[in-house]
């Protein structure tokens, strides 16, 4: 067990998904646009990719932090949970709620809670129940007795109960009608860059060729999801996303995209 200790502001949004380069897929723009905002952005990867066909988890760290450089990500890490087993376990949850407690987060992004790959969808649930358990106050994590009592004052501060105020889930995993889209047209071709940072899965190769797309066709799918997403509210790229509760409007106005 270890001692957790951040003197950094809270997180204004946290992205947490299975794999390194899940989020530069399905919401990186999203991030980045925060980021242009002035809002501290952060990811949380809950394996470090060591199954996957191609490249190692020490190459796939090095290219997170590029990734994260691009998207001018604020906080990154990695969890220990195995790739291939991402099981919500209850140990599983309190890794992600320590983390939830630590950053703070005010948003945070969730793959959607159904899918192809099982990490995918496990990690929906396992992130959702994890910000659940962040908030009660009664919650033990089991991080280790500080040697002095400034120390445990610190510890106290940083991992009080804390839930997000809001959980969005980015849905570009799954065919499914979104919620709202993020408007990501000028910030397209930084997304893309970042994706390609990851060299060892992104580039042409023999490992996995029967499995991953020709380089120069990731690009046109990518950017025939990203205009598909962007058609449904009139822009010319954007990101989908889903949230679960009903939307409150306070002037009709105001309310963004042409009906007719």
């Amino acid at each position: 067990m270890s001692t957790l200790s951040n003197t950094a502001p809270p997180l204004d949004v946290l992205a947490i998904a299975a794999h390194r380069d899940d989020v530069e897929q399905t919401c990186g723009g999203t991030l980045l646009k925060m980021a242009q905002h002035g809002r501290r952005t952060g990811i949380l990867d809950l394996t470090r990719g060591e199954m996957g066909t191609r490249g190692t988890a020490e190459e796939r760290a090095q290219e997170a932090s590029e990734a994260a450089k691009i998207l001018r990500v604020t906080w990154r890490e990695a969890l220990d949970i195995p790739d291939g087993r991402v099981e919500n376990t209850w140990e599983n949850r309190v890794k992600v709620a320590r983390v939830i407690r630590e950053q703070r987060p005010r948003v945070v992004i969730l793959p959607y809670w159904k899918g192809r790959h099982p990490d995918h969808y496990t990690a929906s649930t396992l992130g959702y129940e994890a910000c659940f358990l962040a908030g009660l106050s009664k919650l033990d994590l089991g991080v280790a007795r500080p040697s002095s009592p400034a120390k445990q004052e610190e510890v106290n501060k940083n991992l009080s109960s804390h839930r997000p105020f809001k959980i969005i889930y980015a849905t570009l995993y799954y065919d499914i009608r979104p919620t709202f889209v993020v408007d990501i047209t000028e910030l397209f071709e930084t997304r893309f860059q970042a994706l390609m940072a990851y060299k060892s899965q992104f580039s042409d190769q023999e490992a996995g060729k029967e499995l991953f797309p020709a380089q120069a066709e990731i690009r046109v799918r990518i950017e025939a999801m990203a205009r598909f997403y962007g058609l449904l509210a009139g822009v010319t790229y954007a990101e989908p996303f889903l949230q679960k509760e009903v939307g409150l409007v306070d002037d009709l106005t105001l309310i963004p995209v042409k009906s007719i």
